[in-house]
Formats: structure tokens, C-alpha cells, sequence
């Protein structure tokens, strides 16, 4: 029987010129390269430009995705941006992007599950096409984390960066079988019990400031292992899949050690596993659209292969998606 998927059509990334190395950040507190290298595998992160925005990132991303896709700005009639540093409290900055695209149609809005919020974005432009309300989406993960970072804390500040990716998603008619091209399955999770482990001490209705970021490391570790696995055998199970039949993994590039071990915990070669952290830091929103572009833009990802996409961010929120590209 015939269904509607939506295809991963083209993906594109972005990042700030600044680049900011370990050696650098060892020059403003008290760490070193060898300390942030060994608990987090980064060796550098880009920093946005003064006056440089999260819609810039969002619009330089989706212009590169588009151009990737082949697809001119009048077929999108949906932009979802994930982010938790939009430009500002609203409009949301979904909107923004759709303006300097020049798009007059169709709809625009942010959504907010911080490190998760890719996923969350993909999985509603996914339902949004199957449903027929619209044809072609520009889903988006951007972030300008630098500007939530105390930078004196050095549990935090050594480990978030700036930047953006996108995907362009069309709505094309499958079988409806696991050989179709497109999204094959998505999953959600929330847990907001575990507010208090990663969280940013400000807002507009709490304290009327941005705040700073504030993290549990290991609690934040202890639940990101168990919370993506879980996901990923979720996305297993429904589709009748085995890890082995997986040829890529593209995590959220939060820290070596989260995503080899949950590699391990998964029986998953890290040869299959898309690691751009070390050169990126963990970006959040962005950071597995990123590793996505990356891996298409090198030949790692090809027409026709099995790409499952998981990740896990504050609340805590987590999920996972299944694609053949």
C-alpha cells in the first residue's frame, strides 16, 4: 500500500568563523587542553560573531541545505527551527529566516527541547507532510550557545559551541515498506523530573534575565547513555531492525564518552558512528544536523543507507529518528 514519506531531500551546515581552541579557553580558566580533551574529546568550538545572530546561523544553513536539495525557496511551505537561544522572546525565529528567504506562505515556528530539539522538529515536519497540510519543509537546529555560557565555570563554558544545520524535507509517495527513501520512524521522550540537572538559571517570567547554564555533569551523563540507547532500540523494535543493519548513527554531539559508550551499550562499530564534536563542541539544536551535513558533504552518507539520528538535551527530553536517505 502506498503511503506519503518524507524525504531527506538535502542538508546543509554552518558555522562562525571564530574558532576557539582548548589553548585558548585554558588562557581564561583554570583547565587545560589535555583536561577538556580527556572528559569530552573536544579540541575546539566556534564562537558567533558580535551582532551575530541565531536566525544568521538558521539562514546560512538553510540557504546551503536548499542549494544541496536542489530546491528553490518557493516549494517550502514549513520552517521548523529548534532552538533554545532564539534571537529574541518572540517573534520566533523561525520567522525571520522565512523573511530573509522571502517566503510569503505557508508556516513558520521555533520549538524548544534544547539538545533534543532536532529531532522534535523532524518528527513534527515529518507528521506535518504525512498528513498531506503541507508538501516541503525546511527544518532547522540553530544555536548561539555562547551567550547562555558563565565563563568562569569550567564544567560548562569549555564544552558548548556555536552554529547550525539543515535538512530539506519533501513529501513523495512510498510503498510503505523499510526500502522506501524518507523518514521511517520517530520517537519522543520527556522527563521533567530531572529539571535541576541541566537547566539555564534565568528567564523572561523568573528572574527577567537570559541566566547562565548550569549541568549535573555526571547525572547528565549517567541518564544521556541509558535515555539514547533506549531510544535507539525503540526505533529498532518498531521497524523489526538490528543495530547491525544501521549504517550510520548520527548522535548529539554532546561528548566522546557519552557517544562511545552508548555506541558499546548498543554492539554498534564506532566506524558507523559520525563524530564532529571534537571540532565542534557540542552546538545542541544544531549539533546532529551539523554532523549530518559533514557526513553527506564528505561521501560518508549515501542514497539508499539507513541513518538513525538520537539525542538527549535539558528537561530532560530525548528521542530518536530513522531514516533511509
Amino acid at each position: 500500500m502506498s503511503t506519503i514519506r518524507s524525504v531527506i531531500c538535502g542538508a546543509g551546515g554552518y558555522l562562525p568563523e571564530r574558532i576557539l581552541s582548548n589553548a585558548e579557553l585554558a588562557r581564561m580558566v583554570d583547565t587545560s587542553d589535555e583536561w577538556i580533551v580527556e572528559r569530552s574529546g573536544i579540541r575546539e568550538r566556534h564562537i558567533a560573531a558580535k551582532g551575530e545572530m541565531t536566525s544568521d546561523l538558521a539562514l546560512a544553513a538553510a540557504r546551503r541545505a536548499l542549494l544541496h536539495a536542489d530546491t528553490d525557496v518557493s516549494e517550502v511551505d514549513l520552517i521548523v527551527l529548534a532552538t533554545a537561544t532564539p534571537d529574541q522572546t518572540f517573534p520566533a525565529t523561525a520567522t525571520k529566516v522565512q523573511a530573509q528567504l522571502g517566503i510569503v506562505r505557508g508556516a513558520a515556528f521555533d520549538i524548544q527541547a534544547v539538545c533534543t530539539g532536532f529531532v522534535y522538529a523532524l518528527a513534527i515536519a515529518d507528521n506535518f507532510l504525512k498528513a498531506g497540510q503541507f508538501r516541503c519543509a525546511l527544518v532547522i537546529g540553530a544555536e548561539t550557545f555562547s551567550r547562555l555560557l558563565d565563563w568562569q565555570d569550567r564544567g560548562t563554558c569549555v564544552l558548548f559551541g556555536d552554529g547550525a544545520g539543515a535538512v530539506v524535507l519533501k513529501a513523495q509517495t512510498g510503498s510503505g515498506t523499510l526500502a522506501d527513501r524518507g523518514i521511517l520512524t520517530t520517537h519522543l521522550y520527556a522527563d521533567g523530573r530531572h529539571h535541576d540537572l541541566l537547566y539555564v538559571d534565568g528567564g523572561p517570567s523568573s528572574t527577567g534575565t537570559t541566566g547562565h547554564l548550569r549541568m549535573n555533569g555526571k547525572e547528565v551523563f549517567k541518564h544521556a547513555v541509558a535515555n539514547m540507547t533506549g531510544a535507539v532500540n525503540e526505533a529498532l523494535s518498531a521497524t523489526g531492525l538490528k543495530a547491525s543493519d544501521i549504517d550510520w548513527i548520527v548522535p548529539h554531539q554532546a561528548n566522546k564518552r557519552i557517544i562511545d559508550a552508548t555506541a558499546k551499550k548498543l554492539g554498534i562499530a564506532t566506524g558507523k558512528v559520525v563524530q564532529t564534536v571534537d571540532l565542534h563542541g557540542n552546538t545542541s539544536a544544531a549539533s546532529i544536523p551539523l554532523a549530518l551535513s559533514c557526513a553527506v558533504a564528505d561521501g560518508r552518507i549515501k542514497k539508499g543507507q539507513l541513518v538513525l539520528m538520537e539525542g538527549m538535551g535539558g528537561g530532560f527530553t530525548w528521542g530518536s529518528a530513522l531514516a533511509r536517505w
